[in-house]
């Protein structure tokens, strides 16, 4: 006998064990005919067993339809240029939907244990949907690893730009500002004396006719929203915010441009992701 995620796993060797047990509890498996609910229910190799849901979007070809814009690639990692509206990973939940992260399974050289994958396998930090920019990905679970200690080190340097509304009252300074969860609004963040250290440094490129300005950021700790937040507080938000904006635009004007970072081998790079058209308008 065989338990039921294992079997499932066995079949479906494109689906991660993880997804495979949400797919249980979610109610989208069954049994002889007979919904189940439980991944560690253990069956006869002989017994009908069926996942109930269309799995053709995590067909191969699918995800190998999807182009992304390669910066740098070696056997251990993978530097991508990730295009606005593209999720990172899985939220947690079933979804068929491309990522980056199913798009790295695809790649040669990717080395997860399949009983061990995830939907964050490879990925080592995370940039929002509507972010634009470079992002850095493993190929193992070694190098996974020394990739992420940079960042929890904070030996890694980020260089994002933003097209903000309004004009900061100082061409460039430090933002010190600490930020916590808004118990108002759960999904966003704001500035908190009681919140997590946050330390944005910020130079202004440009300021425009309209109002608006192109806005050079580094952020200096790597808290969820930090630099939206810490713009907003500013009165100069960040275009096409939905949580803290207030100027409607056709996507959030935030763009990862430039990521410094060791590689593994112990090489030292600077990747850049080129400014998108948009932003130069």
């Amino acid at each position: 006998m065989t338990r039921l995620d294992a079997l499932l796993a066995q079949q479906h060797t494109d689906l991660s064990r993880s997804t495979i047990q949400k797919l249980i509890k979610e109610g989208c498996v069954t049994l002889n005919g007979e919904l189940v609910l439980k991944p560690s229910v253990y069956v006869e190799d002989s017994e009908d067993v069926k996942i109930e849901i269309d799995l053709s979007p995590l067909d191969k070809n699918a995800v190998d339809d999807l182009e992304l814009e390669v910066v740098y690639e070696d056997e251990e990692c993978a530097v991508v240029n990730k295009p606005v509206g593209l999720l990172v990973h899985s939220k947690g939940v079933f979804n068929p939907e491309q990522t980056l992260a199913t798009w790295l399974a695809r790649r040669e050289h990717f080395d997860f244990p399949a009983e061990d994958r995830t939907e964050r396998s490879g990925i080592v930090h995370r940039l929002d949907r509507a972010t634009s920019g470079v992002i850095i990905c493993a190929k193992n679970p070694k190098a996974l690893g020394y990739l992420q200690k940079q960042f929890q080190n904070r030996t890694v340097k980020k260089t994002y730009i933003a097209k903000v509304s309004g004009l900061l009252k100082s061409p460039e300074a430090i933002v010190d500002l600490p930020i916590g969860r808004n118990p108002k609004k759960p999904q966003t963040f704001r500035v908190d004396a009681n919140g997590k250290d946050s330390i944005t440094q910020y130079k202004v490129l440009s300021e425009n006719n309209d109002g608006s300005s192109l806005v050079e950021l580094k952020p200096l700790t790597g808290r969820t929203h930090q630099l939206r937040v810490h713009l907003a507080y500013l009165k100069a938000p960040i275009i096409g915010d939905p949580f803290y904006g207030t100027k409607k635009g056709d996507r959030l004007y935030l763009h990862a441009y430039e990521l410094e970072i060791t590689i593994p081998g112990g090489v030292r790079k600077t990747f850049h992701a080129p400014l998108p058209k948009e932003f130069k308008k």
